[in-house]
C-alpha cells in the first residue's frame, strides 16, 4: 500500500510535547482556563511502516527501518518488525519518516492563506502594549495553511501574535488536527506564552504615526512602565483588598510569576542583552528569542 499523499515526508505520528510546569510561587495569578481545550485524540488502527529512511528525534538516521504505530503513537522503530494482526502495512521504500514536527513559531490561523484582509488577526495595533489579547481568539481553524503544514510533517505548533507591538499578547499551542473551533485543536494543559518584540518593528509601526515608541529608548521605557504596573498588581493580589481583574496586567503578572512563558522577537545582539537585563529587573524568564539573527554574538549569555 502506497501513501496517498505525494509529499516525500511520510507522517509517522504526532509527537507529544513535554512541557515544563510553571515556576513555583506564593501567589497564583491565573485561574482555570476560561476557554478550555476540547481536543480528542483521533483513534487510529495499528500501522506498520516498512523499509523507510527514518530520522529519529535525536537526529539518528536508520536506513531500511520499520516504524510500528499503536494507538496513534510510535511504539517501536527497527528493522524486520512483525506486523500485528489486522495492522495497516505501508510500503515506505524511498521515503523519509520522522516524528511529527513541532513549529515553535507560527502565525497560522491568525494570518491565514491566502492573505485576505478580512482574516488578518495577528497584530492588535491599537496600543504598543496589548498583553490582554490572546492569539487563540483570532485563530481561524479552517485556514488552508494548516493542511499545507501537515503535508510537510508539522503536527503541533505555537501560534503567536505578530511583532508590531512591544507586548503583543498571549500565544497558544495547537495540535494540527481538523476542527470547527480552535478549542478542538488546543493542546490540553500547554502553558500560554507572552509575545514581545524589540527593535525596529514596534518603533516603525508607532513612530510612523508620530506616537511612542519612536526609538529603541522608547521601546525599553514602554516595557518597563508596563511591568512596573504589573508588579504593583501582583503585589496587591494577596492583600485584603485585591484589585479588580485586569486582563492586561494579569498576563504581565503571570509572566513575572512564571505561569506564562515569554517569547521575544529580537534581531540584534545588544537588544537581546537588554531584554535579558529587563527579565532580571522584573523577574521573568525568557523562554526563547525568535528571529535572533545576531544570537551568535552573545552565545555565552544565552547558554
Amino acid at each position: 500500500m502506497r501513501p496517498s499523499h505525494p509529499c516525500p515526508t511520510l507522517l509517522a505520528a504526532a509527537l507529544a510535547i513535554t512541557l515544563a510546569a510553571p515556576a513555583s510561587s506564593a501567589t497564583t495569578v491565573l485561574g482555570d482556563d476560561p476557554y478550555p481545550s476540547t481536543y480528542q485524540r483521533i483513534e487510529a488502527p495499528d500501522t506498520l511502516i516498512r523499509n523507510a529512511t527514518v530520522l529519529v528525534g535525536d537526529g539518528t538516521r536508520i536506513d531500511g527501518a520499520d516504524v510500528l504505530l499503536r494507538d496513534g503513537r510510535i511504539a517501536r522503530v527497527g528493522r524486520g518488525l512483525d506486523a500485528p494482526r489486522d495492522a495497516v502495512v505501508v510500503d515506505a521504500s524511498g521515503r523519509w519518516v520522522t516524528p511529527g514536527l513541532i513549529d515553535v513559531h507560527s502565525h497560522l490561523g491568525v494570518y491565514p492563506v491566502p492573505g485576505l484582509e478580512a482574516h488578518q488577526d495577528g497584530n492588535e495595533m491599537t496600543n504598543p502594549v496589548t498583553a490582554q489579547v490572546w492569539a487563540e481568539h483570532g485563530v481561524w481553524p479552517q485556514d488552508p495553511g494548516f493542511n499545507t503544514a501537515l503535508a510537510g510533517g508539522v503536527t503541533s505548533m505555537l501560534i503567536l501574535p505578530g511583532s508590531a507591538n512591544l507586548i503583543g499578547g498571549r500565544g497558544v499551542v495547537l495540535k494540527n488536527v481538523p476542527g470547527e473551533t480552535y478549542q478542538q485543536m488546543k493542546f490540553p494543559g500547554a502553558p500560554w506564552s507572552l509575545k514581545m518584540a524589540c527593535g525596529e518593528n514596534p518603533k516603525r509601526v508607532y513612530g510612523s504615526r508620530g506616537s511612542a515608541p519612536m526609538t529603541r529608548m522608547g521601546n525599553v521605557a514602554g516595557y518597563r512602565n508596563a511591568f512596573i504596573e504589573a508588579r504593583a498588581y501582583l503585589d496587591k493580589l494577596d492583600s485584603e483588598e485585591p484589585p479588580t481583574q485586569d486582563l492586561r496586567l494579569e498576563s504581565l503578572a503571570a509572566a513575572m510569576n512564571g505561569e506564562i512563558k515569554v517569547q521575544i522577537h529580537c534581531y540584534r545582539a545588544d537588544e537581546m542583552a537588554i531584554m535579558l537585563d529587563l527579565a532580571e529587573e522584573f523577574d521573568f524568564e525568557v523562554a526563547a528569542f525568535h528571529h535572533a539573527t545576531e544570537a551568535y554574538k552573545i552565545a555565552d549569555k544565552l547558554a
